[in-house]
């Protein structure tokens, strides 16, 4: 049997049925019920329970109390208990099963662990024939030394870091075949680690579509959108493009959908500045025409020598542009640009002041009035404008209405 004999890629980024849960028989087996009746009668007397350990008193105990409920309830097996499962393994003190692989190698291991260890070759050992002799079945597509590191594994669920690192692609295809999930969760770790690059990213895609990995496959998916250029001129990407054109479609397809989400946060980002913008243009207009800044300000106070600087970002630039307004000769809504400018500002805050019978702004009353002669569309564009722009800015946290309460 070849493991790597798996499906074509259907729904490249669907899930994918495991191929190795199919061939689990339905009856694999009940757990047998182990509770046993307790052997005191009511006549006999139970045994004292040992008293409960004394709280730590020292800061030695307190620590190491500490230490040991971050394991998060894990048990760690000693250095001698994997060293028994290994020694174990090598020696095949016992062994009734034998696995064989290609060009005629031999495992030998126990039914009892590798029944217990994965459903898979429980299965298979109990379809196996022979009762008297060792039972056999065979693995093939797979290097040697990749079965006899993920055959040792399932006893000590140890592993040599440079096998790991040479073996790793095998050995994810194998806890995916047999079912050994944490060997699986290993395998992705590694790959995540350091193993992953633009060179391999397409193959492990691949791989990790078929055995089921949705994790790694979301790494190697971002990985490709992030260097698609380097990874489309890679070999792995041109056999791709022949061998599945589908997933190569698909691809494509998440590509354009990630610009395009890409190009739509852009977009709101420059819009929310601008209305951040006009927000503080129309707070620093109210400002000027209010309280007065530096040199500037309204016609009935005189602006103090040794005024604090202003808190207004916007306040500097907005009094260039009234000083302009006020000498312009060409100061009409059809004049130049900086007068322009000036008219919708003048025409904006008439939209978002609250009370143009109070507010010092000029003009300010007189578009009030111009708004019922306007025509709908423009009305309508003018308030979703100034909608946006108290939205932008109630979402940063300032009041919502706080040009229309200054302007009061």
């Amino acid at each position: 049997m070849s493991i790597f004999e798996a499906p074509s890629i259907s729904q490249p980024f669907g899930i994918i049925e495991r191929s190795s849960e199919t061939r689990i028989n339905n009856k694999m087996g009940k757990i047998e019920d182990v509770c046993e009746e307790l052997p005191f009668s009511k006549g006999e007397v139970r045994p004292v329970p040992t008293p409960l350990p004394a709280r730590p008193t020292s800061y030695l105990q307190k620590l190491f109390l500490m230490e040991r409920s971050s394991l998060g309830g894990k048990s760690f097996v000693s250095t001698a208990t994997r060293d028994l499962w290994e020694q174990l393994f090598d020696e095949a003190y016992g062994a009734d099963v034998v696995i064989c692989t290609d060009f005629g190698g031999k495992i030998y291991a126990h039914a009892s662990i590798l029944s217990m260890a994965s459903p898979v070759m429980k299965n298979k050992l109990k379809q196996s024939k022979g009762r008297n002799q060792r039972k056999s079945f065979s693995i093939h597509g797979v290097p040697h030394d990749a079965i006899r590191v993920f055959i040792r594994f399932l006893y000590s669920s140890c592993y040599d870091l440079e096998e790991m690192e040479e073996f790793v692609l095998h050995l994810l295809v194998l806890s995916h075949v047999f079912i050994v999930p944490h060997l699986k969760r290993e395998c992705e770790r590694c790959l995540e680690k350091g193993q992953l690059n633009v060179e391999n990213v397409i193959d492990i895609f691949q791989l990790a579509l078929l055995c089921d990995s949705p994790r790694l496959s979301l790494i190697c998916h971002r990985m490709i959108l992030n260097n698609f250029k380097v990874v489309s001129a890679t070999e792995g990407w041109r056999v791709m493009t022949e061998s599945h054109p589908v997933l190569e479609k698909e691809i494509l397809r998440s590509i354009t959908e990630a610009d395009n989400r890409k190009e739509g946060r852009l977009r709101k980002l420059n819009e929310r500045k601008m209305y951040l913008q006009l927000y503080e243009a129309m707070e620093a207009l109210v400002h000027i025409c209010r309280d007065g800044c530096r040199t500037i300000g309204p016609h009935d106070k005189v602006p103090k020598k040794d005024q604090a600087p202003c808190n207004f970002a916007a306040c500097k630039g907005l009094e260039l542009l009234v000083r302009h307004f006020a000498a312009c000769k060409l100061r009409v809504p059809g004049g130049c640009v900086p007068c322009r400018r000036m008219w919708q500002l003048l025409e904006l805050h008439s939209y978002l002041c609250a009370d143009s019978n109070v507010c010092r702004v000029p003009l300010c009353k007189n578009f009030k009035e111009r708004t019922k002669k306007q025509n709908k569309k423009d009305e309508m564009r003018w308030k979703i404008l100034a909608r946006k722009i108290l939205r932008s800015k109630s979402i940063s946290g300032a009041p919502y209405f706080s040009i229309a309460t200054s302007s009061s």
